[in-house]
């Protein structure tokens, strides 16, 4: 089975940290990011595909072409174009179900296991201001309808989180468009919903990386995740 990383973005609010490094390099006790996202991978994934931008060869001398017992791909995205517009780019590679992570947040081994199990699925975790996450709007049964991004307030207390369970599925659908140049994937995802079922799979740890307080945050809480 296969996973995606997107893992081309800067880490605008990491400050002078990500003037000579991608965000996704910077320690988390003396090994990268990534390195313990690989870790968290389920056994099953034998092949990760990364969608790299920024100081991408920082990544690619690292990780090379095989680690930790798997096949390692790299695809280029030099148009920042959104999350959608960043898995479109793996489409070629991409067989039957895969895994799609984002690269600067950490998630719970045990989550990933078993994200494994759907078809379609959305991960989410609670939280207590939705006006900073895109909250992930449900059917009462534990189906996802939409995403609604920051809004003021919501019934619904489960925040996107950026893993999902997908199949090719995904890309007989056009990109939904969300500003700036960029397209979705969680929108995208969405708009499958009047056609599919889509799991959602309440998450039991997750801690965003954003920030250079969220990443010290992250050496505290590291062991929770492994």
């Amino acid at each position: 089975m296969q996973a995606v990383i997107l893992a081309a973005g800067k880490g605008k609010r990491m400050g002078k940290l990500t003037v000579a490094e991608t965000s996704l390099m910077l320690k988390i006790k003396g090994k990268p990011l990534l390195e313990y996202k690989i870790k968290a991978l389920p056994k099953k994934i034998k092949e990760v595909i990364f969608v790299v931008g920024y100081h991408s060869m920082h990544i690619i001398s690292h990780f090379k072409h095989h680690y930790d017992g798997r096949r390692m791909i790299y695809v280029l995205q030099s148009n920042l174009n959104g999350t959608g517009g960043a898995l479109h780019l793996a489409k070629s590679i991409l067989k039957d179900k895969f895994l799609v992570i984002m690269g600067d947040d950490l998630y719970h081994k045990k989550d990933l296991e078993e994200m494994l199990a759907y078809d379609l699925a959305i991960m989410g975790h609670a939280v207590t201001d939705p006006s900073l996450f895109g909250m992930i709007k449900d059917d009462g049964h534990g189906l996802m309808l939409d995403v609604i991004e920051k809004p003021q307030t919501s019934r619904h207390k489960l925040a996107n989180v950026g893993v999902y369970m997908l199949n090719r599925d995904f890309f007989e659908y056009e990109l939904v468009p969300v500003g700036n140049g960029e397209f979705g994937l969680p929108q995208t995802l969405a708009a499958m919903a009047a056609q599919h079922k889509i799991k959602i799979h309440k998450a039991r740890a997750w801690h965003p990386i954003g920030s250079q307080e969220d990443l010290k945050r992250a050496e505290e809480l590291i062991q929770t995740f492994l």
